[in-house]
Formats: structure tokens, sequence, C-alpha cells
């Protein structure tokens, strides 16, 4: 009985780190091994870096950084300290998945316009909705994208943008001024919204801007969180605030086609106006989806830029003066 006792001890003792050490390069053996069998013709080979747990990968060690220790870079450049920089890419199993992380600007620059070979996909997609720009492809993509192209980017447009905000951002840098000390995150994050609010529905700060405000928040959480549909997590969440914004959109909707002359020309406006070649206009469905996904694409990237550029202006005052002097020498383009 006592051998027997202390077989099974033994066994216990050295199977749980044969199992850890089995685990641990589970997914080196499942991904990797088959990778580095074939021959290559052209002798690429795998970038450095480990792939973790079955299934969960990384995940953990890059949450301690990201979440816990709020120090994202560090997760890269412990892969930089342990494997070297070489060529600025090292393998990763992150959000389910095998990864690549690049890390150099020159290889980044490659990725990004390398559109036919490497796709540009949100992480929960659906949330945006199956008809909006980011889901369709096609003639259906080619439509909207040509219209917002032309509401946004062209020198006509931006001038028509400028001349509609330039009024929000004056107010709110009076106000930021006699405020002394402010969060510059939160308010470039509320006076970017008032502005997309304006632009996009035509709607006036107030307590329904902020209720928007608050769901698109949800939303973007959920965009990047693993779709867990349970009562609690991130994602579930961000349905419930999808489905609350269609609400709300869908009422502003029937606002604007029950009202007898335009009274306002927003984008809203001009996507319940375009028309495919046979004349068919966008569903009520399509044009909320739209709305919803350009405002996720734009809302924390021009937040988060405006940010930096007042922390960077406060910092630099011989660039703000510089700015003060181009933008006097160019003030007829604003006028």
């Amino acid at each position: 009985m006592d051998i027997s006792s202390g077989m099974w001890m033994a066994l216990v003792l050295g199977g749980f780190p044969f199992l850890g050490l089995l685990l641990w390069w589970w997914n080196e053996l499942w991904y990797v091994l088959p990778l580095k069998m074939r021959q290559s013709p052209t002798g690429a080979k795998l970038p450095p870096g480990v792939m973790g747990f079955p299934f969960i990968g990384e995940m953990l060690t890059f949450l301690w950084y990201f979440k816990v220790l709020r120090r994202p870079d560090d997760f890269i450049n412990a892969k930089r300290t342990k494997y070297g920089d070489g060529v600025g890419m090292y393998r990763t199993h992150l959000f389910g998945s095998p990864s690549i992380i690049t890390c150099f600007p020159a290889v980044n620059k490659y990725v990004l316009q390398s559109d036919d070979i490497f796709t540009s996909e949100w992480p929960n997609v659906d949330l945006m909705g199956p008809t909006s720009l980011v889901s369709v492809s096609g003639k259906s993509h080619t439509r909207v994208r040509s219209y917002v192209t032309n509401v946004i980017n062209r020198p006509d447009a931006l001038r028509r943008i400028a001349l509609l905000v330039q009024p929000r951002i004056i107010a709110a840098l009076e106000s930021w001024a006699q405020k002394g000390r402010i969060k510059a995150f939160d308010e470039a994050n509320k006076l970017s919204f008032e502005n997309i609010g304006q632009l996009f529905i035509s709607m006036d700060p107030g307590p329904l801007l902020d209720t928007i405000d608050n769901l698109f928040t949800g939303l973007l959480k959920g965009v990047r969180a693993q779709p867990i549909n349970i009562p609690g997590f991130a994602y579930h969440h961000a349905r419930q605030c999808r489905q609350t914004l269609d609400a709300i959109f869908r009422m502003e909707l029937e606002k604007k086609k029950n009202q007898s002359e335009v009274l306002t020309n927003d984008l809203m406006d001009g996507l319940m106006q375009i028309k495919d070649d046979e004349g068919n206009k966008l569903s009520d469905q399509e044009v909320m989806d739209n709305i919803v996904s350009l405002v996720i694409a734009g809302y924390a990237s021009t937040s988060l830029a405006s940010m930096w550029a007042i922390y960077f202006l406060a910092k630099y005052p011989n660039v703000l003066q510089k700015l003060r002097v181009n933008i006097y020498q160019h003030r007829s383009i604003f006028s």
C-alpha cells in the first residue's frame, strides 16, 4: 500500500510539470511545428516569439501589461529584450488567434499599404451592422464610400466642416482658458462628440447627445472585446448599447422623413438620399449602420489626436507661436 501510494505521488509530482510544459508549448506544436516542417521556396522563417497556452495564448500577459500595469509598450519591449530587435516582428497568440506583432515603422508601412495581402477587419464587426461600410463589399461599398469621401474628404467639404466646427472650438478654448486647469482628454472628447453630433445628425449639445456619447463609449469597448454575450461582459453591454442607439437613430430618421421641407444638411440627410444605378435608396438600417460605423471609426481617433495636439502645443510654446503666425497669414481661408 505504501509503495503504491508512493508511485502515485511520484506520478502526480512528475506529471504536473510535464502537463504544464505540454500546455505551454501546445500552440507551438500545433501552429509552428507544421510550418517549420515545410520547405519554404524563399527560405522565409517565422519571427521569434512564443504562443503560450491553448486558446488563451499570451492574453494573460497582454492584459497584465495593458490593464494592470497600464504600460502597453512594455509588452512589446519585453519581447525586444528577450529576442532582440531583429526585423521588428514577433509571433504570439492573442484574442484566440495566432498573431504576428510588428513594431518597426518600415514593416508597419508595408503592412498598412499592402491592401491586397493584408485586409483590415474589425474584431466584432456585427456591432456596426451587416450593411455598414466596414461589412459590405462590391457596389454597395463603392456607393457609400464614394458619398462619404465627397462629403468629408474633398477640399470644399473640408472647408465647410472647418467653418462649422470653428466657432465651437473657439468657444471651447475660451472656456478652457477661464477654467485654468483642464483634463485635456475629457474636454477634447466632449468637444469632438459635439462636433460629430452636429455634422452627422444636426444635434445640439444636451442630455440626448450626452446619452448617445455614453452609448458609443460602451459600444467601442465591445468592439475590441471577446464576443462573449453574457451579462457582465463588455460585448453583451455593447449589444445593448447598439440596440438603444438604433432606437434613437430610428426616431431621428422618422423626424427627417416627416419634415415637409429639408431643414438640415448633415451626413444622415445625405445617406438617406443616396441612390444606386437603379434608383434605389439606402434602407433605414443601412443608414443607421453606416452612421454607427463612421462614428466608431473617427470618434476615438479624433479625440486622441486633439488631446495630443493640446498637450504638445502647451509643452512647446515656440511651436504654438509658429502656429499662430501661420494661421494669421492664412486667415482668409478660415473667414
